[in-house]
């Protein structure tokens, strides 16, 4: 099962430690996350102590309508069940006893720079990324006019020289070589690259380099979702390529299934760009315009029309 360390968390969302440093080595499993509301009134039936626990304004108002008797029990009860941290909203000033129990126990009590709303969408992302079951693919993952594409193929095909021609034409690189891939959830995969090959290419003949170095900032990104995944085969003769491109394949990963097209290639043909305008042409099919079928539609209203034509000359 993944988990992850709450140090990683407290340098990932900049988060600042109050107390229980002691814990920061434990481990989170699960990304949901829980506000400790109903445990702060007393009742401890549903407490999610899996979870990491979110104290907002809300909480923090409840909480100090209560006696100091009520805050020390139900607060120590809470503490009891051993949360993996307990993290403070922007807003909110972090009561004693929270950063008292927080050194017994050994629980991290951390502070957020975002308020309550934005701490619970950046944290959830942040723990379902790092969380999610992952998978690992070879090939290029660039980002063309805001469509996530993945170039694969078999090695030596030049995969990373497309990708390198593309950061030239403006277009944004996500992972070379390898890319690590998981499913935020059904219907949507990201891909990313993992940490010692963020930022960099590798081209034959001239072999690594930091495309950030070379190109600027605009032509890295950290992750980016998977629309499209093309596969840069060898022409061949005797190939059947759906030449108008009515058939759309698929690829599953995880429970997600992603558009999937072959691109044969040879040394006349431009490969680059033939990723560049299936990127292209997939934006233009999700805004609802498909090439291929309004081509098709044409073609049988003129077939239509070339029959009436003739059906008229014999009559």
């Amino acid at each position: 099962m993944p988990k992850i360390k709450i140090s990683e968390i407290i340098d990932g969302l900049e988060l600042k430690l109050i107390a229980g440093e002691e814990g920061v080595n434990d481990y989170v499993k699960v990304p949901s996350l829980a506000k400790p509301g109903l445990e702060l009134a007393g009742m401890m039936d549903f407490y999610e102590n899996d979870r990491i626990q979110i104290i907002g304004s809300k909480e923090a108002a409840f909480f100090h309508s209560l006696t100091n008797k009520e805050q020390e029990e139900r607060v120590d009860s809470i503490f009891k069940k051993q949360a993996p941290a307990f993290i403070f909203s922007k807003n909110v000033d972090v009561p004693k006893i929270f950063i008292d129990l927080g050194n017994k126990y050994k629980i991290p009590i951390l502070k957020s720079y975002y308020k309550t709303t934005s701490l619970f969408s950046e944290l959830y992302a942040f723990l379902q990324a790092k969380l999610a079951e992952r998978t690992s693919m070879h090939g290029v993952l660039m980002d063309i006019n805001g469509v996530g594409i993945l170039i694969t193929g078999k090695s030596g095909i030049g995969k990373s020289e497309v990708a390198l021609e593309l950061i030239r034409r403006g277009y944004i690189l996500v992972a070379d070589d390898m890319v690590d891939i998981y499913q935020v959830e059904k219907g949507v995969v990201v891909g990313e690259a993992p940490d010692v090959l963020k930022k960099f290419l590798e081209i034959r003949g001239v072999g690594v380099v930091n495309v950030v170095y070379l190109f600027g900032v605009r032509s890295f990104r950290e992750k980016k979702r998977i629309s499209i995944i093309v596969e840069l085969d060898k022409w061949k003769e005797d190939s059947k390529n759906d030449r108008l491109g009515l058939k759309t394949g698929k690829r599953k990963i995880f429970d997600t299934y992603v558009s999937y097209a072959t691109l044969p290639v040879t040394e006349a043909r431009n490969t680059a760009t033939l990723v560049e305008a299936a990127a292209l042409d997939y934006k233009s099919k999700d805004m609802g315009y498909n090439s291929a079928e309004d081509f098709n539609y044409s073609l049988n209203k003129q077939i239509i029309k070339n029959r009436e034509l003739e059906n008229e000359k014999h009559n």
